[in-house]
């Protein structure tokens, strides 16, 4: 039987609901214009594969990494020759869990030990990055043109630029926790467009919890990207955490939209026990899994740790292979908590998080400024330098301040994902000040940044759209300035991005900021 809007609304005289406003959400699941949304990604997408993949295998050090690819490259290329374990002695401790290191791998398999290869999967990372912000920005706006926008800033954005073309792995890290996040946008929707099925038929107060909504497979699909995320960098935890608390918060807000008669109690009757088990359970067997090699090898450094230094395993222990690996893993994490400021760990371009927003010290990643050709000058600088577009990272607190006023004033769901996003890769950063801590853990902030910029550009975009067509214009005028001062910016940053040898005035000129030399 088909349930029409006049039935509907007898329904809801019957039970004597009164209310001022509808008594439903618009039936809005997604942006509809599928061909439109699809070919603008394909576009930016492959405008950001020309940016990330120019020149790909240079700078080098005399053919060898630069910066910390001189970690990641040659235990990629372990990993590639010795089965997929780390167990060289030359490397000292490993301290990061293996997926990063493998996807490296993949790379060099096929260019060989080159700048090329080392790099490759990074680069197609990025450009699936730019991919995936394009797709999420029209998701949460219902906006292609927003969607491209956001794009087209986040091709510019040098710290999203420069971590597509080296082989360290907040690229990786980043890549996953974005595409988990998009799935969950994908969840949210797709829960909403349930609860609105289920007040059609007439189930929304069948039981004070309301309705159950099914399998969730995309949030499980955000409990798989996340259990990736972990698995490249422990820092991929902190976003478990803050999504987690982030789609719960969406779950008792649709609950509360379709009026459920007990939509807190509903959401932890209903959802929570799922979300439990997706972010509880999955994260971590993903994060195992990355494992496989080293529970199968025999010369994986701290495989066979049980009954030597951890002792004989009692009856209420974990089996030997688990022990083993949490042993491991504790190395590993005392390595880096050691790495303290008061212990005499330094480094010259090391930061702390209140930096990274503006991106008041960068990291430079290599320099050479000794018989350098190609300037036209005697002597030429030649670097690569992880640095924020100024046009958009300095405007980060007027953004941030603009966003929670939307989020917590406007209750603008949009803003308060995008905040969500953000503050998972700082704020945690803050519970260890004296932690040796550099710029490059801000990559993974970088593309909800640019999230956060698109939505305001939307809103200066769409002001005027019915009222006032004179603002709209103005809008339109606004937008597009900006969006030429971003591009124009970058390519003025584009020699110290990509090591293009410039004269040194330049390369004066080039440094903005005396915190950034």
């Amino acid at each position: 039987m088909t349930i029409t809007a006049d039935d509907l609304d007898v329904r809801t005289r019957d039970v004597g609901v009164v209310s001022p406003g509808p008594l439903a959400p618009p039936a809005d699941f997604g942006p509809t214009d599928r061909l439109e949304g699809w070919a603008a990604t394909a576009v930016i997408t492959a405008l950001a594969a020309v940016t990330r993949f120019m020149s790909l295998g240079s700078p080098t050090d005399a053919g060898t990494p630069i910066f910390d690819e001189k970690h990641y490259a040659p235990q990629a290329w372990q990993l590639l020759h010795n089965y997929g374990v780390e167990d060289n002695p030359g490397f000292g401790l490993v301290v990061h869990p293996p997926a990063g290191k493998q996807l490296i791998a993949f790379g060099e398999a096929l260019f060989g030990y080159t700048g090329i290869g080392w790099r490759f999967t990074a680069a197609i990372f990025g450009v699936l990055l730019v991919a995936l912000v394009v797709r999420i920005v029209r998701r949460i706006s219902r906006s292609t043109i927003l969607g491209a926008i956001a794009g087209l800033l986040l091709i510019a954005d040098g710290v999203s630029f420069v971590a597509a073309r080296t082989a360290l792995l907040d690229i990786f890290l980043t890549v996953f926790v974005v595409g988990a996040f998009g799935a969950l946008m994908v969840d949210r929707d797709q829960v909403r467009e349930r609860m609105h099925i289920a007040l059609l038929e007439g189930r929304i107060a069948e039981t004070p919890w309301g309705p159950r909504l099914g399998v969730r497979w995309w949030r499980f699909g955000a409990g798989v990207l996340l259990g990736c995320a972990i698995a490249t960098k422990w820092s991929g935890l902190y976003f478990v955490v803050f999504f987690g608390l982030m789609t719960l918060g969406l779950d008792v807000a649709a609950r509360r939209a379709y009026r459920v008669p007990r939509p807190w109690l509903g959401t932890l009757r209903r959802d929570l026990g799922p979300l439990a088990w997706v972010f509880g359970v999955i994260p971590p067997a993903i994060y195992l899994l990355s494992y496989t090699p080293w529970f199968a090898s025999e010369t994986a450094v701290n495989r066979y740790e049980a009954g030597q230094s951890i002792g004989e395993r009692r009856w209420y222990q974990l089996p030997d292979a688990l022990r083993s690996l949490w042993h491991y893993t504790y190395k590993a994490y005392d390595f880096h908590s050691g790495l303290t400021n008061s212990a005499g760990n330094h480094h010259p371009w090391e930061s702390k998080p209140w930096t990274w927003p503006m991106s008041l010290r960068p990291v430079l990643y290599a320099i050479d400024n000794e018989n350098v050709s190609g300037c036209g000058q005697a002597s030429c600088v030649k670097a690569v330098m992880l640095i924020g577009t100024p046009a958009m990272w300095w405007l980060a607190v007027p953004v941030l301040l603009y966003a929670g006023w939307r989020a917590f004033v406007r209750h603008d769901w949009r803003y308060a994902v995008v905040l969500a996003g953000y503050c998972a890769g700082w704020l945690p950063w803050f519970a260890d000040i004296d932690r040796q801590m550099y710029f490059f853990y801000a990559v993974v902030m970088a593309p909800f940044l640019v999230m956060g910029i698109a939505l305001i550009l939307g809103d200066i975009l769409y002001a005027g759209t019915t009222r006032d067509p004179e603002r709209r214009t103005l809008g339109v005028i606004v937008v597009c300035c900006y969006l030429a001062l971003v591009i124009t910016d970058f390519a003025w940053l584009f020699p110290i991005l990509t090591g293009i040898p410039i004269s040194q005035g330049t390369w004066d000129m080039e440094m903005w900021l005396p915190s950034w030399r």
